[in-house]
């Protein structure tokens, strides 16, 4: 059996985003329970030399229908802009992001993946890649990077959030 590029990348994308949404709604609950601000939880950070969780929150965007655009653009560079600061404004940012996803088809992602594109940081630093290298070596290990570390920045502030949150309701076989 031949794993297609949209099977590697577009569920696991999708999943992780809605739990990322989840996680959202597990930070706004527990601001509401310890009175704390949505800016507490947007700007935590687990070191201060890291981003911040909003910052966290936008690359999962970045890495996942980000980087599918990029590759369609024949570039990707990392998104500098200023991250959603509120739980709405984040939680639409997501609902975006797997609604376009959600639209992509098996024989996009194959055009996708032949695709010839770099990776570029300023006029320095460029990468080239196929499409389907891009998702599968940098961009899925880096999406995952920055869910794990908004899962962690809302754990660091005690957040009750555990595994199965991280992993969301929709992780078992289907």
């Amino acid at each position: 059996m031949t794993l297609s590029l949209h099977a590697a990348t577009i569920p696991g994308f999708l999943r992780m985003l809605a739990n990322m949404d989840h996680l959202i709604g597990k930070a706004e609950a527990w601001c509401a329970e310890q009175g704390r601000s949505e800016e507490d939880v947007c700007s935590a950070r687990i070191t201060p030399d890291m981003l911040d969780f909003a910052y966290q929150v936008k690359s999962t965007v970045s890495h996942s229908v980000g980087a599918v655009a990029g590759i369609r653009a024949g570039v990707f560079s990392p998104d500098r802009s200023e991250p959603p600061r509120g739980f709405a404004a984040m939680r639409a940012m997501l609902a975006d992001a797997r609604e376009e996803l959600g639209e992509l088809t098996e024989a996009d992602m194959e055009t996708v993946g032949t695709a010839e594109m770099e990776f570029r940081m300023g006029e320095q630093f460029v990468v080239p890649f196929t499409g389907q290298n891009f998702l599968l070596n940098f961009s899925i290990p880096n999406f995952y990077f920055h869910a794990t570390t908004a899962y962690d920045i809302l754990r660091q502030l005690g957040v009750p959030i555990g595994k199965r949150d991280y992993l969301g309701p929709d992780w078992t076989k289907q």
